[in-house]
């Protein structure tokens, strides 16, 4: 079964090369679906299948910027990508990459790299999976008691106390639609560009949740917006991982073969999934993605390949159905419309 492997030059390793290309197609589409490269899931994927840690890293981060230009220009038809948004953030992302990727080379030279990122990992995906959890339990309990507003039941609302903070410059952001001071979107992008520099994960796996529930945006701009963002952060990131000599650009191009094709899948069943839906959904390819982890770091690798690649297989294919059911019935109400206007 030698033909199932293949040899990476730069990192040294044989990988089963079929794991990278499920792993680029089912995470072109989670990512587009959820708004985010999907990295949070690629870099641990990578590790489990036997890539150095600053390895999964940088190719990982080499990976998502690719694979997210293909889902923001789908997004941008769509209209849910806030350009004006995305730009004010991009100076604290680049800073915040930099920041942890340096973090990372002073690890790898301490030889405490692998470990410490998986623990990092598990950390933020279980405070995410809360969030997530928690922000809906919250809104179903204030939808049985009548408590709606302009957006319907509400759970985590923190953005509606940051955007009090008039601190200049002050700006409207009117395909998001609100206004708020600069200093808040630069902030959350720092700390993004931080994980995304440390975490190899384009910074996604904390900015989709921040962008909603510290910054105000709805779901669907959210997703566009992050992944717009997730672009212009992995194309840096590529760039100074690739100088660090951490990219293996063999597995890149095989886990994008697969990729271009996802990203299209997950970008259009956004348009037919409502926004609670779309977190719900992340909440629990987040709360596996940390347990699988945490199997690895146990030394039960083959579990935590198991549940990994079951885990994203599962959540591709109920994205697809989403897309499938909701593309077909937008096909006969449209047959219906014609007929009845012929």
């Amino acid at each position: 079964m030698s033909w199932l492997y293949m040899y990476m030059p730069i990192a040294g390793v044989d990988i089963f090369w079929p794991g990278l290309v499920l792993i680029g197609f089912s995470v072109g589409v989670i990512g587009g679906f959820f708004g985010m490269g999907g990295a949070w899931m690629v870099t641990p994927g990578l590790n489990i299948l036997g890539f150095p840690m600053a390895f999964a890293i940088g190719t990982d981060i080499a990976h998502i910027a690719g694979k997210s230009m293909i889902s923001t220009m789908r997004h941008s038809k769509f209209g849910n990508v806030d350009y004006k948004l995305g730009i004010v953030m991009l100076v604290g992302t680049m800073i915040g990459i930099e920041i942890g990727a340096q973090i990372i080379m002073y690890l790898e030279r301490l030889g405490l790299v692998g470990s410490i990122v998986r623990w990092v990992y598990v950390g933020f995906l279980a405070l995410i999976a809360w969030m997530v959890f928690y922000d809906y339990a919250k809104a179903v309990r204030n939808k049985k008691k009548g408590l709606t507003g302009e957006h319907g039941a509400e759970g985590v609302t923190w953005y509606k106390t940051l955007h009090k903070l008039n601190i200049p410059p002050m700006v409207h952001f009117t395909r998001s639609g609100f206004t708020c001071s600069a200093w808040l979107p630069i902030l959350v992008s720092l700390l993004t560009g931080v994980l995304a520099g440390f975490l190899g994960i384009g910074g996604g796996l904390l900015r989709m949740p921040a962008l909603v529930y510290l910054i105000g945006c709805p779901t669907h701009v959210a997703v566009g917006t992050d992944l717009f963002e997730v672009m212009i952060s992995g194309l840096y990131g590529a760039f100074t991982y690739t100088l660090k000599g951490r990219i293996e650009i063999v597995a890149v191009f095989v886990m994008l073969t697969g990729a271009a094709i996802g990203a299209q899948i997950g970008t259009v069943a956004t348009k037919y999934s409502k926004g609670y839906g779309i977190r719900l959904a992340f909440g629990a390819a987040v709360l596996c993605c940390m347990i699988s982890i945490i199997l690895k770091q146990l030394n039960f690798t083959a579990a935590a390949a198991v549940l990994i690649l079951s885990t994203i297989s599962i959540i591709c294919l109920m994205i697809i159905k989403i897309m499938w059911v909701g593309a077909s019935q937008e096909i006969r109400e449209k047959k219906a419309r014609d007929q009845a206007g012929a």
